[in-house]
């Protein structure tokens, strides 16, 4: 099993301020150097919560050119907001940029708001990702594409520049549903994937449904799982978990949504909801993350929870990491994660 780095912050910087992107660019220079798999950073739109992310394959481009090895991946393109073109030609720079280390997982989108961009595909997104994702693959691959100019004509026109990889790696994201997952084995994807809203033990039972697909796809490919888990290592586990817990509470409330839909089972109507609820669902969604749901504490324990998480079917932690606890502390943990993942085999 190998690590990676995953980016997925609120923004809580004030407009005109400098240093916005210091932690992911002093942390991919740090996890390049400690020997980490990846550096994923994903695309989100119009909210603070995530939205110093618009555009993964531009910061992806800076990571380029400030690293030497690490992958550099999209996690994720929201497929259904862009055409295949653009797509295929923004990575393919970012693969010359860095000899051939991009990857892209792919996903449906969730968020209607995002959808201002491409109104018109919310609709039918969960299939315009995959049709999206084999167009790329086959543009990457120097096919090309049927498509309409300006004038109305009919044209073929093909991706420039050519990628440094003849085929471009690919994932599929999902957070949760088994027709995903099986889809994504289908697809000889990738499998992307989180705990918000699904138990070890549900998890567990949709890889096997993935890795399935995927051998009856290709009796000779059982897939790629990447478990995405919030993450700080430190020296001592109690000191670790004053250091997160006002930091990842508030991260947490700040994706409040999404956290109670975890927690209860069902979408709540957040106005419905008085401060001291509020605090009571942070409370026991700290409490969970903490206890499993992350990679939280000294180098010992999170090498304990290691075979755990390999039990279930995973092939790559992405460790996410820039959820507002201060930035010494956190590049501190990313040089740590190096030594864990010598001890996970990566």
């Amino acid at each position: 099993m190998k690590l990676s780095l995953f980016y997925f912050a609120h923004d809580s910087a004030s407009p005109g301020q400098a240093g916005r992107y210091e932690l992911l660019l002093r942390g991919a220079e740090l996890a390049d150097r400690a020997g980490l798999e990846a550096v994923w950073t994903p695309e989100r739109h119009f909210d603070q919560f995530g939205g110093a992310y618009p555009n993964p394959s531009v910061l992806g481009a800076a990571l380029a050119v400030r690293t030497q090895r690490i992958g550099i991946r999209a996690g994720s393109v929201v497929a259904p907001l862009h055409h295949p073109l653009r797509i295929a030609e923004e990575w393919s720079v970012v693969d010359n940029l860095s000899h051939g280390r991009v990857g892209i997982a792919f996903a449906s989108g969730w968020n209607a708001v995002d959808f201002a961009l491409r109104p018109e595909n919310y609709a039918e997104r969960r299939t315009a990702v995959r049709d999206t994702a084999e167009q790329v693959r086959r543009l990457w691959r120097g096919e090309t594409m049927p498509a309409v100019d300006g004038l109305g004509r009919a044209v073929e026109v093909r991706a420039y520049p050519p990628p440094v990889q003849p085929e471009l790696p690919v994932w599929v994201t999902s957070g949760g549903s088994v027709e995903t997952f099986r889809a994504a084995g289908r697809m000889r994807a990738g499998l992307l994937t989180h705990l918000l809203g699904q138990s070890l033990e549900e998890l567990a039972g949709k890889i096997a449904e993935y890795r399935s697909a995927a051998r009856q796809t290709d009796p000779g490919w059982s897939g790629h799982v990447v478990l995405m888990l919030h993450t700080l290592l430190g020296d001592d586990l109690e000191q670790v978990r004053e250091l997160v817990r006002d930091p990842f509470t508030a991260y947490l409330k700040n994706s409040a949504n999404l956290t109670a839909k975890s927690f209860l089972g069902k979408d709540v109507d957040l106005a419905e909801l008085n401060a001291a609820d509020m605090d009571y669902l942070a409370a026991r969604a700290f409490d969970r993350y903490f206890e499993t749901g992350g990679l939280f504490g000294n180098l010992e324990r999170a090498a304990e929870l290691l075979p755990q998480i390999s039990a279930l079917g995973v092939d790559e932690i992405g460790c996410l990491v820039d959820f507002g606890v201060d930035n010494r502390a956190v590049l501190d943990g990313i040089e740590k994660l190096g030594k864990l993942n010598a001890i996970a085999g990566g």
